[in-house]
């Protein structure tokens, strides 16, 4: 569902999801700075490393748990990186703190990793027993356990009809409301999947669209990456790359619609004699269409089948 990172020393491996395509699509130059969004175990930071002897990386990741995977997964590039505490979120402030704009590409590899996935503690899936967490950077205040055991039964269904995209989302809202509290992810996938009626065949859990929508909620991660893009735009330099990866449909529509929005000129309601505006292209989408995995790698990574990389390019505005 989510992206996946290899990490030599990590149990098992986490593989970064299209990487020779990120490379590619960001155009790494020789003497490139870029922005990591989402640095966590660094494999993609590497990557864009290895791809020009003069490169610099700034990542990025709210969760302080990944330091020492992805500072052992940089090492021997230490001068040329740096590794920041923060929501991409502040993008722009980071980047500008660090002296690092403009630059030659931002790189977002969005969703939950595998690393957070495969930790039970954390709390992300339904595949093991653990607590109602979900929070991507651990030091923040609410939590899964807050929604799931605080909100009022009509908020739960909105979060998860909206952000998981489940017209069940009143029916699982008054069975979770019911079966309060809820305290483990086991809990809680039970109550939705009976709420649900089973499995009876389904291609998913019945419990993932639910899953995902608490987690979204919890970590305002459709707001966030809204407030992340315009802000990318801002950083990059003329013929700079933008280069997103999504995993699900919300995520993806955001982002098309913000590279299909900003490629335009005017975006006044149609029918307007002139337009009023004032908005201006700053983007080109390099491709009409998203990336998607090779066979080889779904093959090797089979979390990775739900990615699509979307690729666009700063253009220079007429003065």
């Amino acid at each position: 569902m989510d992206r996946q990172e290899t990490v030599s020393g990590f149990g098992q491996q986490h593989i970064p999801v299209m990487v020779s395509e990120s490379i590619q699509g960001l155009n790494v130059r020789a003497d490139g700075r870029y922005v990591d969004c989402t640095a966590g175990a660094g494999g993609h930071t590497l990557a864009i490393l290895r791809a020009g002897a003069s490169v610099r990386v700034l990542s990025i990741d709210k969760d302080s748990t990944v330091n020492d995977i992805y500072k052992e997964a940089v090492k021997g590039y230490e001068k040329r990186v740096e590794l920041v505490k923060a929501d991409f979120s502040e993008l722009k402030k980071v980047a500008t703190d660090a002296g690092f704009a403009p630059v030659a590409g931002v790189l977002f590899d969005l969703g939950v990793s595998s690393m957070q996935l495969d930790e039970a503690s954390r709390g992300f899936s339904f595949q093991s027993e653990g607590p109602l967490d979900m929070r991507m950077d651990p030091a923040q205040k609410i939590s899964a356990s807050d929604i799931i055991n605080r909100y009022e039964q009509k908020e739960l269904a909105a979060i998860i009809y909206k952000y998981g995209e489940d017209s069940a989302g009143n029916r699982i809202a008054s069975a979770i409301v019911r079966a309060r509290p809820i305290t483990t992810t086991a809990q809680l996938a039970s109550v939705v999947s009976i709420a649900k009626g089973g499995r009876r065949g389904a291609r998913i859990h019945p419990a993932t669209q639910t899953f995902q929508a608490i987690r979204i909620a919890v970590n305002d991660e459709l707001q966030k990456l809204s407030d992340a893009l315009k802000q990318a735009i801002d950083l990059l330099a003329p013929q700079g790359r933008l280069a997103v990866i999504s995993y699900h449909s919300l995520e993806d529509r955001i982002v098309k619609q913000f590279m299909k929005t900003e490629q335009r000129n005017c975006i006044c309601p149609p029918g307007l004699p002139e337009c009023r505006c004032g908005h201006k292209a700053a983007l080109k989408i390099i491709k009409p269409d998203f990336i998607t995995p090779s066979e080889q790698e779904l093959t090797l990574n089979p979390r990775s089948r739900s990615a699509k990389l979307r690729v666009a390019e700063r253009i220079a505005q007429a003065a």
